[in-house]
């Protein structure tokens, strides 16, 4: 039976170099009291030290002014300080300094700064791997197999023969190794032991079973805590409620508390924020559905432009998945034109149906139609379960090889985008052509008013997240920007379509490294995406 415990007594019971686990997005299923418990912990003591974190998503907090919506303090409706906010998820166990973590491993790392900042300074070893593998691992470990054989990984940074994962000069050991297995290379993620997991919920009832009521997403917290139990460690929960024995409907618990340790009762509501951006909203968790009128629309700028013209790939009965950032708001796009109720959204976190949400309620949708484990999403994403995805492009070069996890110091990772683009039909990446270029948007076409100052279509990408070279035969893969359409044929760049208003010369190819193929058929882009209303899925939508 589970033991009711403070956060501090729970951050006492953690030893110097134990593994620990952690589950969630964002700040969905973090355990916000008991990681700073952990960090004032370390700060007092020096105990405990060296710990080796692992966790699958971005667990942390984009703060103020971030790169991909310029979201702010005065959009939250509870209020924070302002040194809190960028602060909150894992970034907590970097404010005491060095030490506390000495090996980080990750799906994505961007969002928790003061690690990140740590890993990029060499204070640390870190390694990053696809989310899905990540997130499939605790399974792997929690029934006692070695590991997991996957070919996703192959030819980007996580291949050995390229960086192994390693995301700073400090780590040596390869995240994954290559191997034959009936004549087909393969990668293998070994299996490791779980010292401690690090988990949260909403209710827990007094033999700590664990619901997830008011939770978004319904995270890879089982598989945490089991590969925690069976590999002899503890699994230790926060949650914001008790209840009586009884009480939870048993199709609720999400963790059952056979495997349930330690329970902490939250102190402080603050530790318990449902997403970044909200601290609880009933239409992420199934209390209410929302109407499609509420759900905000986004103003005319290059932004709108790209996300109608991936829109627009997009065909009747699609199942679509869509990334973090700009790629997220096809979505809105989608809702704006009236045909949210023709295609199925999902997000690699497990919600199916809805609306998906950019950051920073990325990995929640408003009105899901079902919400699955996390591990069961990478399933279903994994085995060819979507039509198309849409993606963000920090940068691309010739060979159509798409980097979005590392730029010089600012270490990100890939998220689910390995294993995304690995097993989806259809692939339509997004992104500014330029950076900090300044462009007006209206009467049907593009102005540059200011032209960027850096590149985004380089020679040679700083780190592989998408290998161009190992397309699947059968898969289409197109390049979204403002100023033109890209997509890879006979193996080659080749831009499709050019934005009115744009010479091609001087404002597409000027600002190239690479020399792509130019189309014969060479199209314009719909004028009607550059003006205020678009209208323009009728005639795409069936074909």
């Amino acid at each position: 039976m589970a033991k009711f415990i403070t956060a501090a007594e729970a951050a006492k019971l953690i030893k110097d170099g134990d593994s620990i686990g952690v589950a969630g997005m964002g700040l969905s299923g973090f355990p916000e009291e008991v990681i700073c418990a952990i960090r004032d912990e370390f700060k007092a003591t020096g105990h405990p030290r060296g710990l080796e974190l692992h966790q699958g998503s971005a667990m942390g907090d984009w703060g103020v002014g971030n790169a991909y919506d310029g979201w702010d303090l005065t959009k939250r409706e509870t209020p924070l300080d302002v040194a809190e906010v960028g602060a909150r998820g894992l970034s907590r166990l970097g404010e005491a300094g060095p030490g506390l973590v000495a090996k980080w491993y990750g799906a994505h790392v961007g969002s928790a700064f003061a690690l990140r900042d740590q890993a990029a300074n060499n204070q640390l070893e870190s390694w990053c791997l696809p989310q899905g593998i990540a997130v499939s691992l605790w399974r792997e470990i929690g029934a006692g197999r070695p590991g997991l054989l996957s070919k996703v990984g192959l030819g980007t940074f996580v291949d050995p023969r390229v960086e192994g994962g390693r995301m700073n000069q400090v780590t040596k050991t390869d995240v994954a190794e290559l191997v034959n297995f009936n004549g087909e290379e393969y990668l293998y993620y070994k299996s490791f032991p779980l010292n401690v997991a690090l988990l949260r919920g909403t209710v827990a009832d007094e033999n700590g079973n664990i619901s997830f009521m008011n939770e978004s997403i319904i995270n890879e917290g089982l598989a945490v805590a089991t590969a925690a139990h069976n590999s002899g460690g503890i699994v230790i929960v926060q949650v914001q409620y008790l209840t009586k024995n009884d009480t939870l409907l048993p199709k609720d618990v999400r963790i059952p508390g056979i495997l349930v340790d330690y329970v902490v009762e939250a102190k402080d509501p603050m530790s318990c924020w449902q997403t970044e951006g909200k601290y609880w909203e009933p239409a992420f968790s199934g209390q209410i559905r929302r109407p499609m009128g509420s759900i905000p629309t986004i103003p005319l700028s290059e932004r709108k432009v790209i996300a109608r013209r991936c829109a627009a790939e997009v065909k009747s009965g699609y199942v679509l998945n869509l990334g973090v950032g700009m790629s997220a708001d096809v979505g809105s796009i989608l809702a704006e034109e009236g045909y949210i109720d023709r295609i199925t959204m999902c997000c690699e976190s497990g919600m199916i149906g809805g609306v998906p949400c950019a950051l920073p309620n990325f990995g929640s949708s408003y009105n899901p139609e079902c919400v699955v484990e996390h591990g069961a999403s990478f399933d279903i994403i994994s085995g060819g379960g979507l039509n198309m995805t849409c993606l963000g492009m920090g940068e691309c070069d010739g060979e159509g090889n798409v980097n979005v996890s590392k730029f010089g110091p600012r270490l990100t990772g890939p998220g689910g985008f390995i294993d995304i683009t690995n097993a989806t039909p259809k692939v339509v990446f997004c992104g500014t052509f330029m950076n900090k270029a300044k462009l007006a948007v209206g009467d049907g076409k593009l102005t540059i008013v200011q032209e960027g100052k850096g590149k985004k279509l380089v020679g040679h990408v700083e780190q592989i997240t998408f290998a161009g070279k190992y397309i699947k035969p059968g898969q289409e893969v197109l390049y979204v920007t403002e100023r033109c359409v890209m997509k890879i044929i006979d193996g080659q760049m080749t831009i499709i379509e050019i934005a009115p208003g744009i010479d091609l010369e001087k404002d597409i190819l000027a600002n190239m490294d690479f020399k792509p193929a130019i189309a014969k058929d060479l199209k314009l882009m719909d004028e009607r995406m550059f003006s205020e209303k678009w209208g323009g899925l009728d005639e795409l939508f069936n074909e």
